[in-house]
Order: structure tokens, then sequence, then C-alpha cells
């Protein structure tokens, strides 16, 4: 959704996408699967944990995210009741390591801030969940630029039938093509 124009920093708005752009979306899978694991062995109180946690990364890597709740859930013989605390915990983890930012975004954030273009959060996904991925990242040098940055939720936004550009243009004043999206694919330099 970029031209090559990003790196001359000649749009007036970028907006980037949360998982697999500021941080590697297995970073927080991996730490749900392992809070998911630990409670399902506290609650069915078996050696579980490991087991599960292993069996949940490998299925990640092999066969996605969208099949790792179903597989594991099989696989281990749980009840379907487990479904619905893997999907609260997803949402609202308290994790245990803070989520790490890319090297090449740290950098480009802080050089958009520093030359002063608008930057926000364009994301798609449960707005709770994303919220609370946005809580654990370790911003390091751009917290003080944290108050500068504005996030809008593609679904909130489909929801109320507003087109996530059209609304973008709206509240940063500037036209279409000032505006650059980040998704990721992008950011391969």
């Amino acid at each position: 959704m970029m031209n090559n124009g990003m790196h001359a920093f000649n749009k007036s708005v970028y907006v980037f996408e949360i998982d697999d752009v500021l941080y590697p979306k297995p970073e927080y899978l991996l730490q749900v699967y392992y809070l998911f694991s630990n409670f399902v062995e506290y609650t069915e109180g078996r050696p579980v944990a490991k087991d599960m946690v292993d069996f949940m990364k490998e299925t990640l890597e092999t066969m996605g995210e969208d099949e790792v709740l179903s597989k594991t859930i099989a696989h281990f013989g749980l009840h379907e009741g487990y479904r619905e605390n893997f999907e609260r915990l997803k949402a609202n983890a308290h994790l245990p390591l803070k989520l790490i930012l890319k090297d090449n975004i740290k950098r480009l954030l802080l050089s958009l801030f520093e030359k002063e273009k608008h930057v926000g959060i364009l994301t798609d996904g449960n707005p709770v969940e994303q919220l609370n991925k946005l809580k654990h990242i370790d911003w390091q040098d751009l917290s003080r630029f944290l108050p500068l940055l504005k996030v809008f939720f593609i679904r909130e936004l489909m929801f109320r039938n507003i087109n996530p550009i059209d609304f973008l243009k709206e509240e940063y004043q500037v036209s279409a093509d000032e505006i650059s999206i980040v998704t990721g694919k992008e950011l391969e330099f």
C-alpha cells in the first residue's frame, strides 16, 4: 500500500498496523499460549502446560493461528468451554514479557516523529485485543511521543459504515494521497 516515496517522508500522515509491523505477532500469541496452558494445567490438575504450549507453538508454525485452539482442544481432550477462556485471555492477557518493537520500525517511527509527521495506528482485529497489545509494547525512546499517537480501529469504523481512508482524511485534514498506510511488506530495507 505504500510507494517508494516512503524513505523520502513525502507524506503528511503515516498510519501503522500493529501485528507483524510494530512487532512480530507470534511474540504476543506465544505468551497467550503460555498463559492459557498454565491456566489449563491449574484448572485440570494435570501437568500439561509444557506439552500444551509446545503443541500450540508447533501448530502455529505449521498450520497457522486459526488452527491452534481447535487442534489443542482436540489433542488434549479439553471441553469446549475452554474456547471462551482462551478468547478472553487472548483479548485481555497481562503478558509476562513486554513486546519489543522491531528495530527498523523504531527507527522509522522516531524519524517520523522528529520530522513532525502525523503518526497513527490503523488496525484491524478485536479493538480490545489490539489496545492490549499496544499497552504491552516497550516503546523505549518513543515513549515521549505517545501522546501524539492516535489509534483507529478498522472494525469500529466499518461497523459505523465509515471508510477508514475517508475518516483519516477528515481526522488529519489531508487528501488521500497524503496518507501512507504501513502494513509491513514495504518495510524490507
